[in-house]
This record gives C-alpha cells, structure tokens and sequence, in this order.
C-alpha cells in the first residue's frame, strides 16, 4: 500500500513541485489549497485536490481522519510588506492555521510526520552575521518572520510534550518555474516579466541587500527528504530544524544582471527607496541538512535562472498563441 502524504498550499508554487516529486516516489498525494494565491492548473493530474483553508475545520477534520504518513505544511500569509500592514491576518493564517493542523496531527494519535516551511532569512533578523546557522538567535524583523518562529516554537512543544515527529525547513529565497510575481521572494518573476516586457527593473534600497536564492527543485526534494530521512531526538527548538538554501549571497543587481544573461538583453534599472521591514543581508549555512538530511542544492543560481526565464518565455509565447 503506498504512503500517504497530505501538502498543504499544493496548487501552489513550492507545494506543487513538492507534490510532483513525492508522486514520483510513488506516494499518494492530496492537496489542501483555498487557491487564494494557489492555482488548479499546478495540481498534478494524479494528486487529489481539497479546496480548503487551513484554519477550518474541514481541514482538521481531513488531517484527523485520514491517515497520512506526512503532512508537508506549506500553505502561508507569504509576503513580508502585507504582514507588515496587517499583522493580524498573518497570524491569523500562519500561526492559528498552523495550530488547527498540529491539532488535528494529535487528535489522530501524532502517526503523521509534519514537515513545516518555515524561513532561513526573516527568522534569524539582522542581527547575525551571516551565514545564519540554525542555532544562531532569532529576532525576525517583522511580523511574518515571528509568526513562522513562534511555529517552529510549538512544534518544538508539540514533540517534547506529545511526541509529535516534526521538522522546520528553513527556506532561502526560493526561485523557478511556476513562481507567482506577487510575495517577497517573487523578485525573479517580477524581473523576468519586466524584462520580457523591455521594461525597466526596480530595485529598492541601494541594490546591495543580499538573499540566498534557492532552485524550487531543490526545496522540493528538500522537502522530501525530510518527510522520509531519520531526525534527531526532538529537544531544544533547533534540534529538528534545517537550513534550505545555497550558502551563498546574491544582491540584488547581481542577480538582475543574471537574468539580463539569461534573456540576451539589457534593461534599464531604477532604485527606489528602501522598503520598511526587509533585511539588508541574508544567506545560510546548510551543513546540517548536508550531514544529516543527506541534501544539498544541485541548481547553481545561473542555470537556475536561465531555467526559470526560459519558463516564463515559454509560458509566454503560449499565451500570444492563444490569443
């Protein structure tokens, strides 16, 4: 009988290159997704798709009653300026929907893994000298970034207390195919379509803040990994969580720059003002990943974003087609 996972926000970005490769491994696959952000057309044809927000009870409901080996958590409030603006809904949906599930996980008996999404970048602050490794302090810079820590913080409860199996994988900037333009790590689709467009780029702040931006392949079997590999015991908060990302820092211009490779052409670049609420420098450390989820990325950030231009050019050469 094949394992049984359960991914949350699985029409979209991450969740759906997440949902292909646990298909590949032969597993069944469904899929909770309010398609707020998410889209039907990501949804592979053999997942099983539950149109569902994760704070509702249908949702705890379906987690309780059936029988999932894994839930891979990736459903979220993604974007850093709306959870500035409004701090309420964000914890609203990332910590209150998140417990719904977690819940849900212990009503059942605690037999299924939870593998969280949680952030490499705003959860460690700007406070830390980068590479951030997973024991490093953690005084995230905005509501968002608290709102993923304090989950990380009630699983690490929910193990200890209840003997819950969870991990928190700790995303770099994630970039690829499929990427929504809207949301804080969408810098590379917004690029891409402008610089389709022959449009000019807009950088905010001085174009020196740095993120480590991570393939979508790579965190997708990232997250398989941690759904299957052996954990350490569950103990202190970082015991069970992992660095996701390259261990290498790009800025912002480089990375425009990069993408101007990819398409063959240059753009116009414009700076705007620094936007409140975003670090200035952030890369990981992934040693422990390496040495105990047996990952590592395998997409450098030129091969990954040429793959991704050429998506988005793909994609719209189809579109003109159809019109």
């Amino acid at each position: 009988m094949a394992q049984r996972v359960l991914i949350t926000g699985g029409a979209g970005f991450v969740g759906s290159h997440t949902a292909d490769v646990f298909l590949e491994k032969g597993w069944d696959v469904e899929i909770v997704d309010n398609l707020a952000s998410g889209k039907r057309e990501n949804v592979p044809t053999k997942a099983k798709l539950h149109v569902l927000d994760i704070r509702s009870s249908e949702a705890a409901t379906l987690l309780r009653d059936g029988k999932f080996d894994v839930l891979v958590h990736l459903a979220a409030q993604m974007d850093v300026r709306k959870s500035v603006a409004d701090p309420v809904f964000d914890a609203d949906t990332n910590i209150v929907g998140s417990l719904n599930l977690l819940e849900a996980v212990r009503a059942a008996g605690g037999r299924t893994r939870v593998v969280f999404s949680s952030t490499g970048g705003a959860i460690y602050g700007d406070f830390t000298t980068p590479p951030n490794v997973e024991t490093f302090a953690k005084d995230p810079e905005s509501p968002y970034g608290i709102a993923k820590l304090s989950v990380e913080l009630y699983m690490a409860y929910y193990g200890r207390i209840h003997g819950l199996t969870t991990t928190a994988l700790r995303y770099g900037n994630v970039y690829g195919p499929r990427q929504d333009p809207h949301g804080e790590a969408g810098v590379v689709a917004i690029f891409s379509n402008r610089i389709l467009d022959d449009q000019p780029l807009t950088v905010f702040g001085d174009g020196k803040q740095t993120r480590d931006y991570v393939y979508v392949g790579d965190v997708a079997r990232a997250n398989f990994l941690g759904a299957t590999r052996e954990l350490p015991p569950a103990e202190r908060l970082d015991a069970r969580a992992f660095n996701i990302g390259t261990g290498v820092a790009t800025d912002v211009v480089t990375l425009a720059h990069s993408l101007e490779r990819a398409a063959g052409k240059q753009v116009k670049i414009n700076f705007a003002p620094k936007r409140p609420g975003e670090q200035q420098t952030s890369f990981v450390s992934i040693e422990k990943a390496g040495k105990l989820l047996g990952w590592r990325p395998e997409v450098s950030i030129d091969d990954g974003l040429r793959r991704t231009f050429e998506w988005f050019a793909a994609r719209r050469a189809t579109a003109g087609r159809a019109k």
